[in-house]
């Protein structure tokens, strides 16, 4: 039997056997590393300790951003402070915290938010994507439906808060994003709309002229009247930062558990 030889008895099965394990190796290591560019070193939940990196992380990954806004790298951003307003409830890792202040406020549980960009989101062509919807190209809330501005609004604790002043539309999406309501107090929040819920006729009412008029008011059950005080708001009239939109979803989100005591208890 011919053997291809290349010295001694090393032929060139092999060196073919020996350089795809040499490859397989390296491929491991080259995807263990890359998998290692995002979230690296990691930190310990207690203590806020770094971690000692290792062979396998690499270099940090760059973002290059739209419109101009240069580059981004996640790993030179300041991690977030570990001293919390909240207390874990009980002794392990991974316990849930148990606030200790106004969790809606401090951004604990489902009201949590994240520290992004402080500039409007875009569309494509590098617009202010969520305006109020008179700044908006062409956005019009058809004749057919409830004309919103003017509307009262009632809070989850049954009290009207104020009255609906204004529609914030996505022009990317071409929907209505929030509701901009004027508290009894003259303070200007923005509500998401998907908290809110629009009553009055409806197109069957509309069709039976038996039906007498339901009153016309808008329900936004996430948080009580009180708590639109407290909600966030814009820092500059008419535009909505990327970081505004964060808190003021976070703040909302948040008040179907922290609301009232209630909503905090199990259901059972």
């Amino acid at each position: 039997m011919n053997a291809a030889y290349i010295v001694g008895t090393f032929d060139v099965a092999e060196l073919t056997f020996l350089l795809f394990f040499g490859f397989f190796i390296a491929l491991v290591f080259y995807l263990n590393r890359e998998s290692r560019r995002e979230g690296y070193p990691l930190e310990d939940e207690g203590t806020g300790k770094i971690h000692p990196g290792s062979l396998f992380d690499a270099g940090k990954k760059t973002f290059q951003l739209p419109n101009g806004r240069g580059t981004y790298v996640p790993e030179d951003v300041a991690r977030d402070d570990i001293n919390v307003p909240g207390v874990p409830a009980f002794r392990s890792a991974g316990a849930p915290l148990v606030p200790t202040g106004n969790p809606m406020l401090d951004g604990m549980g489902p009201a949590a938010f994240a520290n992004r960009s402080k500039y409007p989101d875009l569309t494509f062509d590098g617009r202010p994507r969520i305006v109020p919807i008179a700044q908006s190209h062409e956005i019009i809330v058809s004749p057919n439906d409830p004309q919103l501005v003017g509307w009262p609004v009632v809070a989850a604790d049954g009290v009207t808060v104020g009255k609906v002043s204004d529609i914030w539309v996505d022009q990317a999406e071409h929907l209505i994003r929030y509701l901009e309501v004027e508290t009894t107090t003259g303070k200007k929040v923005l509500a998401p709309m998907m908290v809110a819920k629009v009553h009055g006729n409806g197109l069957i009412d509309a069709l039976l002229p038996i039906i007498d008029d339901k009153p016309k008011f808008v329900e936004i059950d996430a948080i009580t009247a009180a708590q639109f005080e407290t909600a966030p708001t814009l820092e500059t009239a008419g535009i909505i930062t990327r970081y505004e939109e964060d808190r003021v979803q976070a703040y909302f989100g948040g008040g179907y558990m922290y609301a009232t005591p209630e909503r905090s208890e199990a259901w059972i």
